[in-house]
């Protein structure tokens, strides 16, 4: 995927809504000293500003393959966002409470696309449980789960519920004509 400064600017500030957001304290990577920013999460990236009414962002982090994790640190609240590899960076961040860490913490953990798979394995397994039951078996069907097709959603009315289709008489040479015309049960003279 191509990025730019542009896009990824207009994105963190869009209306499109944010997981989380809110200020936290943000370690430096050279000066150790904590700065206090407007944090965005939109899917897996997370923003920063300078304050919270900024138009682009100070920078971005790509939550890809990271852990987050909670941290001893001078300042209370503190957690870290750790990435793997031996020359990765480790953002160490700061709440300005312990329910908001809580919360960060929570939402920074299910922001990757990693997670999300695994959320959508575990609803499938749990959807074919209860489709099939714990015994592999459907509604008494002995067919295996491979060869059993969900129905069309919407589809499973009972035939009472159904309106009610005009009967349409059939050409010689297997056409019909589609009549709109209320009260009219005729085809066409000559058609």
């Amino acid at each position: 995927m191509k990025l730019n400064e542009r896009s990824l600017a207009f994105y963190a500030t869009c209306d499109s809504p944010a997981d989380n957001a809110g200020f936290l304290y943000k370690r430096g990577e050279r000066h150790t000293a904590y700065h206090r920013r407007w944090f965005v999460l939109k899917g897996n990236m997370l923003f920063y500003f300078e304050e919270r009414e900024s138009r682009e962002p100070v920078g971005v982090i790509v939550l890809e393959g990271c852990t987050v994790e909670l941290c001893d640190s001078a300042e209370e609240f503190a957690f870290a966002i750790r990435f793997g590899g031996a020359k990765s960076r480790t953002y160490v961040l700061a709440a300005e409470s312990q329910a908001a860490m809580e919360s960060w913490v929570k939402s920074l953990s299910r922001a990757s696309f990693d997670y999300m798979r695994l959320v959508v394995r575990e609803l499938e397994k749990q959807l074919e449980e209860m489709r099939w039951g714990p015994a592999g078996g459907y509604a008494g069907c002995r067919q295996s789960p491979g060869s059993w097709k969900p129905k069309p959603v919407g589809l499973e009315r009972s035939p009472e519920r159904l309106p009610a289709l005009p009967a349409i008489p059939s050409k010689e040479n297997g056409c019909a004509v589609w009549n709109n015309t209320p009260g009219v049960d005729r085809l066409p003279e000559g058609g």
